[in-house]
């Protein structure tokens, strides 16, 4: 049984500190501060060749779980410009902000809930702020070729309105009843006026939410199926329970659309903090979108023959906040003959590299690579070649790949290669002839065990 509702703290902490999570993505490709020739750009990052894959992995996994695998939500993308008098339907316009305080010795911003003991963060001076003033997140643009507020255009703040201005021609077309959902995965903007832990939190992120269309009677039922959901989905990739709880929103905390919300929390290095919200936000947007737009945004309902607006239950998780999870919660060391191992116990669905070849010597090199591009079809592989064997291994263990083929030079004679397991370190020959199969047992077997929503207590 698994309590997603214990907020006694983690059973084990986290082994590593920011510090520790941000060099190692760098230094392996997984996340370069973007613009750095030019001495970078605040919460901006460019994603290297693993952190590519990875964030590839999480989103494919997402729209498997959330759609491919069921037959009652279907996908759109819409338009990352629009229309702005979505977001004046939507109240992000007069709602979507922040509290903004300016210390008065150094002139630093911040948002005044973020200020911990009446404290500038930036000089350390005290009680030295300005009063709080609401500060609109969203980020503007100009449209067409007259530079005047005629052309003004938001950046989207959250993929959420796209689809719900798209209900009606979803469900026309796709001829759903309810309940049903419409997921999305896209980039979203917010010009935050804090931007601090690496990629927690940063103005360009990109979003994995859903819609799901209920009738209201059902609503707070599937509420609570859908807490227990995406507490599975996080399982699935491989995150340890114990740093995973569930909170449910205080009424001063809710936003200004929702019925109630949650939060799947994750216990950083700096304590809890949101990785997805799970939010009810009742028939709001489809009412505020049928009130400015005049067009109505109901749903039929045969079996009563009577115009209906649903209510909405919303998943909503950032790709960029998921991938920063897996890194903490994947990251371990330990000492092995003497020196320290780091590895990233990846679950393989999710890390960039399943299996690397490694050839003992060049001199075998066309074996190597004959072994090489039969695994390609199969598994995402990479070649590696370069430096000794036991510094490939720590190298492959530090990018989380959960499997090692080593060639050697008795490959050529026994038709046989050495497989090596990243978390035991264990390693079983294993013939050519049926290296795939043999590959896949042991992906299968490293595999999280998801629990069912019986296990799951919330």
């Amino acid at each position: 049984m698994t309590d997603a509702t214990d907020d006694s703290g983690p059973a084990s902490e986290m082994t590593a500190d920011l510090e520790t999570i941000v060099s190692l993505a760098k230094r392996r490709g997984f996340v370069f501060p973007s613009a750095e020739i030019y001495g970078g750009f605040a919460a901006a990052y460019d994603y290297g060749p693993l952190g590519v894959e990875m964030r590839r992995n999480i989103r494919e996994s997402w729209w498997r779980w959330m759609v491919q695998s069921r037959d009652d939500v279907v996908g759109i993308e819409a338009s990352i410009i629009s229309n702005p008098r979505i977001w004046v339907a939507s109240g992000h316009v007069e709602n979507f902000t922040d509290p903004l305080v300016e210390c008065t010795n150094c002139q630093a911003r911040l948002r005044a809930d973020h200020v911990e003991d009446n404290t500038c963060p930036s000089c350390g001076a005290v009680g030295k702020f300005t009063d709080p003033r609401k500060f609109n997140m969203m980020l503007s643009t100009i449209v067409g070729p007259v530079a005047d507020e005629s052309g003004r255009a938001f950046l989207r703040p959250e993929t959420a309105q796209g689809m719900f201005v798209n209900f009606d021609n979803v469900q026309t077309a796709m001829r759903k009843r309810l309940p049903f959902g419409i997921a999305q995965i896209g980039k979203s903007f917010r010009n935050e006026i804090t931007v601090k832990q690496f990629i927690f939190r940063t103005r360009e992120f990109e979003q994995m939410e859903m819609e799901y269309f209920c009738h209201p009677e059902q609503s707070m039922e599937l509420h609570t199926y859908w807490k227990k959901e995406r507490l599975r989905w996080h399982y699935s990739l491989g995150i340890r329970p114990q740093h995973l709880r569930l909170r449910d929103h205080s009424p001063e905390e809710l936003s200004h659309y929702s019925r109630g919300t949650s939060d799947v929390e994750i216990h950083y290095p700096w304590g809890w903090g949101e990785l997805e919200g799970i939010a009810h936000r009742g028939d709001y947007d489809l009412t505020q979108h049928s009130e400015h737009s005049g067009k109505k945004l109901t749903y039929f309902d045969p079996d009563t023959n009577q115009h209906l607006v649903p209510h909405v239950i919303e998943p909503a998780v950032g790709v960029d906040r998921v991938l920063l999870t897996l890194l903490f919660d994947a990251y371990s060391e330990e000492e092995v003959e003497g020196e320290k191992r780091v590895v990233l116990r990846l679950a393989p669905a999710i890390a960039p590299v399943t299996v690397a070849v490694l050839p003992l010597s060049k001199k075998i090199e066309p074996k190597a690579r004959e072994v090489y591009d039969s695994l390609r079809p199969h598994f995402r592989t990479q070649y590696d070649d370069s430096q000794s064997i036991g510094r490939r291994y720590r190298r492959q263990d530090e990018i989380g790949t959960p499997l090692c083929v080593t060639v050697d030079f008795e490959t050529e004679n026994d038709g046989a290669v050495t497989i090596r397991e990243r978390d035991s370190m264990q390693q079983v020959r294993v013939p050519l002839v049926g290296l795939v199969a043999a590959i896949r047992e042991r992906i299968d077997a490293l595999t999280p065990r998801i629990p069912s929503h019986d296990e799951i207590t919330i």
